[in-house]
């Protein structure tokens, strides 16, 4: 049996080298999930078959019943129309979602095999398998998530998936992110000093995370709703400061469903994050420079995608550049908050 005190430094940093690439391909995968969603392929593949959806069809056949389920969902009925779109066409949203499902399912491979070898050599240190386990069933949870999510598009007249599975789905493969970074940086720490301790989390760190939460679910919102088009000037909507938007089922129905509402809170409350992601990185700076460099670095193009992805009309290449620098500000967010946590008593 293997105890911590036995353990090489080496093996931390090989497990923090792994955690540091899965957390590389969650990235990539927020990258085409952003691609799926703004090229309208989510729906596409009308089944989950974690197993034979491995391979795409093969054959004309096969691709002539893919694309028949697909004219039977409410999307291709309300939306695409009888005439709307070409067998091409298809093949084009249904590569999509596709390499989306397959990157999927090559991250749970590249999370589920390293841990079973690293579990099997006695490799993993002390305190580390349940965090390790969790992270792993947050892998399942999003593909789950992601059934569900296409599922809600699938049924009664929805054209869409719903914003609000779409938001549990991209959040929690943000969450993840969040909990690979730190626990890569975690092991680090202990391969340089067998003696570190895992970082906390503190009371500046949980503020800018939650403010940090509420602009990414009002972007996944904005997103799932196709809000971006509300407005395509900045800073005004439409002409407006303040855009006219629908109260009339409710605060909580406009709150949840405005488009005009939701895009102009994502738009603002941006500045919220900002100032808060400003203090963490400011507080840090003395600790790790280069954390405190990659908050502003990702939070100042994050800004100017964001105006980029209004005032070009949702331009696809743009939006998806947002997404993905949205991740990697996460990424960073994860970083300086780890690093404040990792000296708590030089930060007081």
């Amino acid at each position: 049996m293997v105890i911590a005190s036995e353990i090489s430094p080496s093996r931390p940093a090989a497990l923090a080298n792994w955690l540091s690439v899965v957390a590389g391909m969650v990235v990539l995968i927020v990258m085409v999930g952003g691609i799926t969603r703004l090229t309208e392929s989510g729906l596409s593949i009308t089944q989950w078959d974690p197993v034979s959806g491995i391979l795409p069809p093969l054959s004309e056949k096969a691709w002539q019943a893919e694309f028949a389920e697909y004219r039977q969902t409410p999307e291709f009925i309300y939306e695409a129309g009888p005439a709307g779109m070409t067998l091409s066409d298809f093949k084009f949203i249904f590569f999509w979602e596709w390499f989306h499902r397959v990157i999927g399912r090559l991250i749970g491979l590249a999370f589920a095999l390293p841990l079973a070898w690293f579990w099997l050599k006695g490799a993993i240190p002390k305190g580390y398998k349940p965090r390790l386990v969790a992270l792993l069933a947050l892998g399942g949870l999003q593909g789950a998530f992601g059934w569900l999510m296409v599922r809600s598009g699938l049924s009664g007249q929805m054209t869409d998936v719903s914003h609000f599975w779409l938001s549990v789905h991209l959040l929690t493969a943000l969450f993840t992110l969040g909990g690979l970074v730190w626990t890569a940086l975690d092991l680090r720490a202990l391969a340089r000093n067998p003696a570190a301790r895992p970082a906390r989390l503190t009371g500046l760190a949980t503020a800018t995370a939650f403010v940090l939460f509420i602009q990414l679910l009002l972007g996944a919102w904005v997103a799932g709703l196709n809000a971006g088009h509300a407005a395509y000037d900045w800073p005004l909507m439409n002409g407006m400061l303040v855009p006219e938007f629908d109260t009339s089922r409710g605060a909580v129905w406009a709150l949840t469903h405005d488009p005009f509402l939701l895009h102009f809170l994502h738009r603002w409350w941006a500045w919220v994050a900002v100032g808060m992601l400003i203090w963490l990185a400011r507080r840090v700076r003395q600790l790790d420079r280069r954390a405190s460099k990659a908050v502003h670095t990702a939070f100042g193009i994050q800004i100017i995608l964001g105006i980029a992805t209004v005032m070009t009309g949702v331009s696809l290449w743009v939006a998806v550049a947002h997404q993905l620098v949205g991740a990697l500000l996460v990424a960073a967010t994860a970083w300086a908050m780890h690093v404040a946590g990792s000296t708590t008593e030089r930060l007081a």
